[in-house]
């Protein structure tokens, strides 16, 4: 691999055989508009408190906003939702449009139908390379309860696409 600060092709290349869930992050502005993108950079940081983090690219058109913030939501994206997570990965249109949304208890609107959200206060923000780093508090945590009868599976990304990930439930 290559040295120096810039992001190589060899370390591209080899990230995408990473495989993470996906989820659609949300916040709303200090302007009341609604807010969101689609991260496959999201962890949990700690139990106890319950802290999450997520990545974003700092030059994404609502970066601004998640700077502003002091709430989000994240919202677990099942196997079903592959158009959801395109829609809030693209560029410059209204990415709420067309996704059913449903109100936080904190002000951040969450993804209608997702397999598990939670509501965050966000507590620090890092700037790293070309993304900030939110950690965040949650407030509010709940699986979608049809998700969860129905055993539907979480959306991957892996290899730069969308795919559906499989339970299996047999007994053990």
């Amino acid at each position: 691999m290559g040295s120096g600060t810039g992001i190589t092709a060899e370390f591209r290349e080899v990230m995408s055989q990473w495989a993470s869930g996906v989820a659609v992050v949300t916040t709303t502005g200090q302007d009341r508009r609604s807010y969101g993108f689609t991260a496959s950079s999201f962890t949990v940081v700690s139990l106890e408190p319950a802290t999450v983090l997520v990545c974003l690219d700092r030059t994404a058109e609502c970066a601004p906003a998640f700077g502003r913030s002091q709430w989000l939501a994240v919202s677990i994206l099942g196997a079903g939702q592959r158009e959801v997570a395109r829609r809030f990965a693209r560029k410059g249109h209204d990415k709420f449009a067309e996704t059913d949304i449903e109100p936080g208890r904190f002000g951040a609107p969450l993804v209608s139908g997702a397999i598990g959200t939670l509501e965050c206060r966000t507590v620090r923000h890092l700037p790293v390379g070309d993304h900030m780093v939110l950690i965040a508090e949650v407030h509010a945590a709940g699986p979608c309860e049809s998700a969860v009868a129905s055993g539907e599976g979480p959306l991957v990304y892996h290899r730069r696409a969308f795919h559906a990930l499989g339970l299996d439930v047999r007994a053990s």
